[in-house]
């Protein structure tokens, strides 16, 4: 008999079908029935001895919630023989309603119960026990995990116990994942709390990747990259890190429709076994990072979300480094574009802000210059070191896209038909900001902020804390300046000022949009006296 071993996960839904994915312990026919009778089946795919299936479910009807549960086989797997949560149900939204989406980044998977938790509650888990106590209650429409889903470089004791059963930690990469075998662990180890294993179930949820889903500051430079290539580890990490995010994140990305359009999903699952044509397109986007797009959008009635690839799709040559290549640039303006007035709230989701303490981004932008050479061979030998020493890899290091981010985002939000708001939503820094942008001599129609939040569970060492704090300060200000100077850097398209933050903790962020409305707020998970934990409201805003 098919076992569950791992979901089942809400991932894609609109006014009438979802998509819920499944890993199981062997092949079946993956059945989801929902009580109001829509439903729907596949059959599981193969993938390095895996094997999951992404079930459609169609005749939904619009603005509605309905439970369902999983079949393996003709046999109910979900819910779960005496579960203590309510009910996995899909929501679908009407097209002129309240979404609400909740968004972080940066997630160490959560100890065991029972288990010392040395980094402190995790707020995914307690945002679980929030929408479970009160099933009825207001629960976000969408969660948006902005990148570090998985930590393939910083594992847990117990993987580390793990993988030194399987292999010497002595050879590459050590007690770093190496293989698709170890990713799909960690995936195991992450999705199987309870609390998360049950809102990843009832929450639907987009996804990005970000370095740690691969290695720490992924694609920080040419010069990296050769190294890391120069490795005898490096080519089975990549392609199993590209193998398992295309498996067990990217396509609960896609809509029903791309699905049936993508041609790797239909030959993975027409094959026997997949591996070796995953493997293949791994390979190819590897080599190639244009020939694959890990970027997509999604429309929420009057609400558009573009998730943006901030990693793979780097161009890493020193005399033409840009965040997108030329492709994913134009991807991204035609659909910044793209039927302007049909919606009223544009989010940007991309795991690196693009807007940093001025600090930080003086001290990137310099950077990027004297490696480029502005400063001659000996500085960018130096800035180098530096770069890869200080995590200098964000927007800001790749000046030229952050300008055109900056002109895209003063275009799209200008003129008749501008949405009311633009919001570039963000993780990655270990801490929640909010940060407002102005253009020199022009004022764009709508509201733009950049709304940081991180992490949902992860360590915010007191250096961090401090350092962040230095960083949007007036002399701090001053200090980039000068830094800034040195490497003959222009201007930035913009100026911005903080206007919230920055807050440090286990945090989520929830943007509450109806018409042309937008409410923030940021939520901290702290436990209480009796032993339960519970999310702490931080602020709340009106954007727009």
């Amino acid at each position: 008999m098919a076992g569950l071993r791992l979901g089942p996960l809400l991932r894609y839904t609109d006014g009438s079908c979802a998509t819920v994915w499944v890993e199981t312990d062997r092949p079946c026919t993956a059945e989801v029935r929902c009580a109001d009778g829509a439903k729907g089946t596949a059959r599981t795919f193969r993938v390095a001895g895996h094997h999951y299936a992404l079930v459609p479910v169609n005749g939904l009807t619009p603005g509605t919630a309905t439970e369902y549960e999983v079949l393996l086989d003709d046999t109910r797997v979900w819910p779960l023989p005496d579960s203590r949560f309510p009910p996995s149900v899909i929501a679908t939204s009407p097209a002129d309603g309240e979404l609400r989406v909740a968004f972080g980044s940066c997630r160490w998977a959560a100890p065991p119960a029972g288990g010392k938790d040395p980094v402190g509650p995790d707020a995914l888990d307690t945002l679980a026990a929030r929408i479970a106590d009160d099933p009825e209650g207001a629960r976000p429409d969408l969660l948006l995990l902005l990148g570090d889903q998985v930590y393939a470089d910083e594992v847990s004791d117990a993987t580390r116990e793990w993988i030194s059963g399987r292999r010497s930690l002595d050879e590459g990469p050590g007690d770093q994942v190496g293989n698709y075998e170890e990713y799909s662990h960690l995936y195991d180890e992450s999705w199987t709390d309870p609390d998360v294993r049950w809102l990843l179930s009832t929450v639907p949820s987009c996804m990005i990747f970000d370095d740690h889903d691969v290695i720490d500051d992924w694609n920080t430079s040419a010069a990296w990259l050769a190294d890391m290539r120069a490795t005898d580890w490096w080519n089975e990490r990549i392609l199993s890190g590209l193998m398992s995010y295309w498996v067990y994140q990217q396509l609960g990305n896609m809509s029903p429709d791309e699905l049936a359009a993508d041609p790797l999903y239909a030959a993975v699952r027409e094959a026997d076994d997949g591996t070796e044509a995953l493997r293949s397109f791994a390979a190819r986007a590897d080599a190639d990072p244009a020939s694959a797009r890990w970027s997509y959008r999604r429309d929420f009635g009057r609400v558009r979300l573009l998730m943006v690839d901030s990693r793979a799709a780097r161009v890493l040559d020193e005399d033409h480094r840009a965040m997108l290549d030329p492709g994913e640039e134009a991807w991204l303006r035609e659909q910044v574009m793209d039927d302007r007035d049909s919606y009223d709230h544009l989010l940007i989701g991309t795991s690196l802000p693009w807007l940093l303490p001025h600090l930080v981004h003086d001290v990137e932008a310099w950077n990027a210059a004297i490696c480029a050479g502005e400063r001659g061979a000996r500085w960018a030998r130096q800035g180098e070191k530096i770069r890869r020493g200080a995590d200098l890899e964000h927007w800001a290091a790749f000046p030229s896209s952050f300008d055109a981010l900056a002109d895209l985002i003063a275009e799209a939000g200008t003129g008749p038909g501008a949405p009311a708001t633009v919001s570039v939503l963000s993780g990655d820094v270990h801490h929640a900001y909010v940060a407002e942008p102005s253009w020199p001599g022009r004022a764009p129609d709508a509201r733009v902020a950049q709304l940081t939040c991180s992490p949902v569970h992860n360590s915010v060492p007191l250096s961090i804390r401090l350092g962040f704090r230095f960083g949007w300060s007036a002399p701090a200000r001053a200090l980039g300046r000068r830094i800034a100077r040195h490497g003959r850097c222009a201007e930035p398209a913009v100026g911005w000022r903080k206007t919230g933050g920055p807050w440090f903790g286990n945090q989520i962020m929830t943007l509450t949009l109806r018409g042309r409305s937008a409410r923030l707020r940021l939520e901290q998970a702290q436990a209480e006296r009796d032993g339960t934990t519970a999310l702490r409201v931080i602020t709340e805003r009106e954007l727009a």
